[in-house]
């Protein structure tokens, strides 16, 4: 029995299973996404999501990076059925990043996301006063995370994301559309 591998051989073959897992999930995201609106076309009539952009005192923006999908995004997911936006979005904040609100977030804008569907919606909430329970562990869903100051953004952080983030910053007049 091999103990865990380690050093530079080690070290390149996780970066080569990465590689390759990557380019699998880009190569079937498209179709992932197709299947995931069907089933919630008919198990709902339009999809409603939230979004919670943190910022914490030190100006810098939580965000996370799924497993199904690429690039980096602010923390949220869907409002399931019997869910307000809230109860929602405190969930998922909770779920993908030990995030607790301290006060109520404030509703920056729901958004037409046409890119995805022609029924999907997302809500944008910003939160400035919230704790951080613990430090996330990576998951199934959530593969990594972190706080990043605005001028250290990932480089594949994704339009719509920095399209939030600048709004929110005033740099930019708000959209109607993700």
């Amino acid at each position: 029995m091999t103990g865990p591998r380690t050093g530079a051989g080690g070290n390149r073959q996780v970066s080569e299973r990465t590689t390759i897992f990557n380019r699998i999930r880009q190569a079937c995201e498209p179709a992932i996404r197709r299947v995931m609106h069907a089933y919630w076309r008919f198990q709902r009539g339009m999809t409603l999501g939230v979004r919670g952009l943190c910022i914490d005192e030190a100006n810098r923006v939580f965000l996370v990076k799924h497993s199904y999908v690429s690039g980096w995004h602010l923390p949220g997911g869907g409002v399931e059925p019997g869910e307000t936006m809230l109860d929602s979005l405190i969930r998922e904040l909770a779920e993908e990043g030990n995030i607790e609100p301290t006060a109520p977030p404030m509703l920056h804008g729901i958004f037409f996301n046409n890119r995805v569907s022609r029924r999907d919606h997302v809500a944008v909430f910003v939160l400035r006063d919230f704790r951080q329970t613990a430090a996330p562990v990576p998951t199934h869903e959530i593969v990594a995370h972190g706080f990043f100051k605005l001028d250290e953004l990932p480089n594949d952080t994704t339009a719509a994301t920095r399209a939030r983030i600048i709004e929110v910053m005033g740099r930019a007049p708000v959209s109607e559309r993700w």
